[in-house]
């Protein structure tokens, strides 16, 4: 289940619930009973496997080892 984080506007308190997708966003602070907002926070994702433009982002038949190509 996705843990959300929320954020009361009256007294900055601030929490974490684990709630299921389904369930509707909470309205009110635990603390003081005021208004609260869900906080929106990063996630951090690394793709992996063939597809992805860190892998593909080279021609397969390319020999460039990042030396120079320029003849001397």
């Amino acid at each position: 289940m996705p843990t959300y984080c929320y954020r009361c506007q009256s007294c900055a308190h601030e929490f974490e619930s684990e709630q299921s997708m389904m369930d509707a966003p909470l309205t009110e602070c635990p603390t003081c009973s005021g208004p609260i907002i869900r906080i929106i926070q990063r996630v951090g994702v690394q793709f992996k496997g063939g597809g992805f433009y860190i892998n593909d982002s080279q021609s397969s038949g390319s020999s460039d080892s990042g030396g120079s190509t320029a003849s001397e």
